[in-house]
Formats: C-alpha cells, sequence, structure tokens
C-alpha cells in the first residue's frame, strides 16, 4: 500500500467517531486492505525474549485487537511479536458510550472501555482456530462484577495457556473500579501466585501503571522478581493530564500516546536497576528515535499502539528499520547490546 492512500485511508477514518472508526479499522484489516509485509528482520533485530524468538523488538500493544479477531493480518503488519486482548472470564460490555476520544493536538487518546470484550471461550476459540507466524500473547482481565477478581486472572491464564505464546496479568487499567489496588505488594504477590499455579509452561508478564511512586515500583519489582514472571510491560495508561491542549483533556479515563513518553521512559529506567526481568517498554512511543531511546533506557523490547492511529501500520516497518539503523550506527550487534546502553540519562 502506498504512503498515499494509507493517509486518504487514514484522513477518512479521523471523519468517525474514535470507536467506530476503530472497528473500521479492524474491518479493513480483515479484508486485506493494509499493508501485509510481514514479520521486518534482520540478524541485529531478532530478540530473544521469554523462551520466545521474535523478528523484531517492536510488539503491539493490548487494546487494538481486544477480541483476537485479526490476529493472522496484524502478524503480517510488520511487527515482531503482537498482544490480544484483555480478556475476561464472562463478556463484558464495558463502560457507557462514548469511551474513546482522540486528542489530535497532543498525538494521545483517553479512553475508558472497561474491559469490553467477548470473554475468554470466544477469544480462546478464536485463537486456538489461527496459526501463529510470530509470538501472540493475551491481555488478562477481570469481570467489573467479580467478587474475586484475584481469581478471574487465573481462569482466564488457564483456559488460554495452550493458545497463546505469553500471557500478561493486567492490574495496571484506571477503568475498573479498584482494579489498580491489586498493584499492591501483597495482594499483587496472591494474584501472581494464583496466576503462576495454572500456566502450564507459558511465560507470563506484568503491566504496571505509570503512575507508581518510588517505593511501589520497588515493590512491583521484587514481587515480580520472586514470583518468577517473564517480563514486567511498564507502563499502561496514566490517569494525569499534565501539558495537555486539545479539548477532551478533561475526559475520565487512561491516557495513552505521547504525553506519555517521557513518564513510562523513566518508569521502565528505574524499574531496570532493581530487577533482572526483562522489561518490555510501552507508551508515547511514535518513532524509530523513540523506540531506541526505551530500548536504551533499558526495555528488551517495545510496544506501541496509539501511535497508529495517527501515523497508520506502516509505522510498524518504519520504526523496526529505524531501530536496526541505529543499532548499526552505535556499534552494536543486537537489541540486547544496546539494552540500558544509556539508562544514566533517564534517571
Amino acid at each position: 500500500m502506498s504512503a498515499l492512500i494509507e493517509a486518504m485511508g487514514l484522513s477518512v477514518l479521523r471523519r468517525f467517531d474514535p470507536e467506530v472508526a476503530h472497528g473500521l479499522a479492524i474491518r479493513a484489516l480483515r479484508a486485506g486492505l493494509t499493508p501485509r509485509p510481514g514479520p521486518v528482520s534482520t540478524p541485529r533485530l531478532a530478540v530473544e525474549l521469554a523462551g520466545m524468538h521474535l523478528p523484531n523488538p517492536v510488539g503491539l500493544a493490548a487494546g487494538f485487537d481486544k477480541n483476537a479477531t485479526a490476529v493472522e493480518p496484524l502478524s503480517e503488519a510488520g511487527f515482531g511479536f503482537i498482544e490480544v486482548g484483555a480478556a475476561t472470564p464472562l463478556p463484558q460490555a464495558g463502560n457507557d458510550k462514548p469511551r474513546l476520544f482522540r486528542l489530535t493536538e497532543d498525538r494521545a487518546a483517553i479512553n475508558r472501555f472497561g474491559f469490553n470484550n467477548d470473554g475468554m471461550e470466544a477469544i480462546c476459540a478464536r485463537l486456538a482456530a489461527t496459526p501463529r507466524t510470530i509470538p501472540v500473547g493475551l491481555n488478562l482481565g477481570a469481570n467489573k462484577t467479580s467478587t474475586d477478581r484475584a481469581a478471574d486472572f487465573a481462569r482466564v491464564m488457564e483456559a488460554a495457556r495452550d493458545h497463546v505464546d505469553f500471557a500478561t496479568v493486567n492490574v495496571s487499567s484506571p477503568n475498573t473500579e479498584k482494579l489498580r489496588d491489586l498493584q499492591g505488594k501483597a495482594a499483587l504477590a496472591g494474584l501472581l501466585e494464583g496466576v503462576m499455579a495454572v500456566r502450564g509452561t507459558t511465560p507470563v508478564m506484568l503491566k504496571i501503571a505509570p503512575d507508581l511512586s518510588e517505593s511501589e515500583i520497588a515493590d512491583v519489582a521484587q514481587v515480580a522478581q520472586d514470583a518468577g514472571v517473564a517480563a514486567i510491560i511498564a507502563t499502561n495508561t496514566t490517569l494525569s493530564r499534565e501539558g495537555l491542549r486539545s479539548a477532551h483533556k478533561e475526559e475520565a479515563g487512561g491516557l495513552s500516546g505521547a504525553p506519555l513518553f517521557e513518564k513510562s521512559t523513566r518508569v521502565l529506567a528505574r524499574l531496570s536497576t532493581l530487577t533482572d526481568v526483562p522489561i518490555i517498554g510501552v507508551g508515547g512511543i511514535g518513532s524509530a528515535d523513540q523506540a531506541y531511546a526505551k530500548i536504551c533506557a533499558g526495555a528488551s523490547a517495545i510496544q506501541l499502539y496509539t501511535a497508529l492511529v495517527f501515523d497508520g501500520l506502516s509505522l510498524v516497518g518504519e520504526i523496526a528499520r529505524g531501530i536496526d539503523a541505529r543499532l548499526a550506527q552505535d556499534g552494536f550487534g543486537s537489541v540486547s547490546e544496546a539494552v540500558a546502553s544509556r539508562r544514566k540519562e533517564w534517571l
């Protein structure tokens, strides 16, 4: 697909309500109307993470393909790995609409979806039926009405373990009441213990919020290390509204996109000084420079999502090729050699 056609498509989508536009983008993917160059890879870009081989370190963050309906085309869009979901034990409608807002002037978005999804049975059935050409993971969630949210995570893990390459415990969404309370040291340790007990051999990752204090970051590092998680994903969306200019800046929900870059990168750099658990950097990445900065701050791989709303799927290959060029320029033979090489700049 030419850059012109993609730009025209994005222009059309921006005329629709953001959630409607998102649904149309998923339909376009399934109809084969989006770029499918296959995973971008070179010997320098290949990454071994959590026992998985990634052709490149550029991943798709959870939330884009909530219901695992576009795994096959997304796997051919240039990513090194993708994450779908979040999935909860029971289907749920999520919060009332409107619940997704574009902040165009800030290159950002605010969402308060509330884990709307088709439920673990439907999502796991789709994952089981889809051949995987790159690692595919599932973000685990809890139902809003659940009386035991920690048990919900274990239920989804057990249902999904044979159909995914990794699973992510997501206690960092701000859109399910009191969910972030599960990031506390004791609650998180108990939750992870339950998930690890039923994971089989599937690697488990932990996704954290960017709004943690120094002591909370230290607690997360210790709990993650003790639990044996395979990676920490840093970070989810923020509740901060600092420096925003767009009309929707006061909407409730989690903020993603460009304004999150610095905050999330500082959290990952700090985290990387406290644990040997690999870190996946996510938050505000919209260019190869920013992706490479996350790696140099301490990330073994990265994920993106919101920037795709503004720049389209061709950004994925652009970032992967850009990382490769920057590795070569700095004399690194692999991504792993560059990890944390400039961490001091973010501490």
